[in-house]
C-alpha cells in the first residue's frame, strides 16, 4: 500500500510538473503519449546517461549535461546518489536514436524527489529541449531562473551572456550556451526566421528559428512586431554565419523577459 501511495505522489510529481509547463496548461503534443512506469538506477555515466535495473539505458528529459569535466561529475554525483532507490517514471514511447530512453523520473519516497528538477534547482545543469521541437518539462525554466538568481552551481560564474559580447560568444563555438539581449530586428523568410541582436551591417548575435518553432511561436503572439526591440533569453549551440548564431528547434527555448521581470514586480 506505501508503495502504491509513493508511486501516486512521484506520478503526481511528474505530471503537475509537465502540465504546468505548457501554455494554459496545453501540454505539447509530442509529451502526451508519455507512458508511467518504475524502475531503479543502478549506475550513472559521466554524461548523465542512465543504466537501469530493467537493462535499459535512459536519459532524463529537458536536461543540458555540463561541458566542463567538474561540473559534469558534480551532477554524475548527485544523481548517483539515487542508485538503487525505487522511482516512479514517465517515459516518450520510443527510444531516442541512440537507443536510450527517455524519461522523467521521482523517487518513490513518502515525499518524492524530482530528479530533473533537483539538478536543475541545484544549478548543476541547465535547460535544454535538445533535439525535441518541444520541453515538456518547461517548468524547469522557473527553477533554473532561481538556481541564477541565487548563483547556485553553473551559475556561480555568472549570468547569460549579453549578446553584445561577440568575441566571447565566438569564442564558444560548438558550446551551448544561455544568451541575453534585445532583439533589434526580425527577419521572417521561408524556411526561417531570424532574430538579429544587432543593428545591420553590424556585427551581432543572430537566432534562427525553423518554420515549424515559428508557427508555433506565432501561436503564443511571439510575432515580429511583438518581438522587435524586446529583451530576451535564448539558448542552443553556437555556430559561425555572419557571426555568432544560435538555431532554435523548441519554442520554448526563446524565453520575454519584460513580460518575467513584469511578473516579479
Amino acid at each position: 500500500m506505501r508503495a502504491r501511495i509513493a508511486a501516486g505522489l512521484g506520478l503526481a510529481l511528474l505530471t503537475g510538473a509537465a502540465g504546468a509547463a505548457s501554455p494554459r496548461g496545453r501540454e505539447p503534443p509530442a509529451c502526451r503519449s508519455r507512458i508511467a512506469g518504475q524502475d531503479r538506477i543502478e549506475a550513472v555515466a559521466a554524461r548523465g546517461e542512465l543504466v537501469l535495473a530493467s537493462g535499459r539505458r535512459a536519459r532524463l528529459d529537458g536536461l543540458r549535461w555540463p561541458d566542463e569535466a567538474a561540473s559534469a561529475e558534480a551532477a554524475r554525483a548527485w544523481l548517483a546518489g539515487f542508485a538503487g532507490r525505487p522511482l516512479a517514471t514517465r517515459e516518450a514511447p520510443e527510444p531516442d536514436r541512440w537507443g536510450r530512453i527517455t524519461l522523467d523520473a521521482a523517487t518513490l519516497d513518502e515525499e518524492p524527489v524530482d530528479l530533473a528538477g533537483g539538478l536543475v534547482a541545484a544549478g548543476l545543469v541547465q535547460v535544454d529541449a535538445g533535439e525535441g521541437d518541444s520541453l515538456c518539462r518547461s517548468g524547469l525554466l522557473a527553477l533554473e531562473d532561481a538556481a541564477r538568481r541565487a548563483g547556485r552551481g553553473l551559475w556561480a560564474a555568472g549570468p547569460p551572456v549579453p549578446t553584445d559580447e561577440v568575441a566571447r560568444l565566438s569564442a564558444l563555438v560548438g558550446r551551448f550556451v544561455v544568451v541575453e539581449g534585445r532583439v533589434r530586428n526580425v527577419g521572417e523568410r521561408p524556411r526561417r526566421t531570424y532574430l538579429n541582436f544587432a543593428p545591420f551591417g553590424t556585427d551581432g548575435v543572430t537566432v534562427t528559428v525553423s518554420k515549424r518553432t515559428w508557427r508555433i511561436m506565432l501561436e503564443r503572439g511571439f510575432s515580429s512586431v511583438a518581438l522587435r526591440g524586446r529583451r530576451v533569453r535564448a539558448r542552443g549551440i553556437v555556430e559561425l554565419w555572419r557571426g555568432p548564431t544560435l538555431d532554435i528547434g523548441a519554442a520554448e527555448m526563446i524565453e520575454l523577459l519584460d513580460e518575467e521581470q513584469a511578473q516579479r514586480r
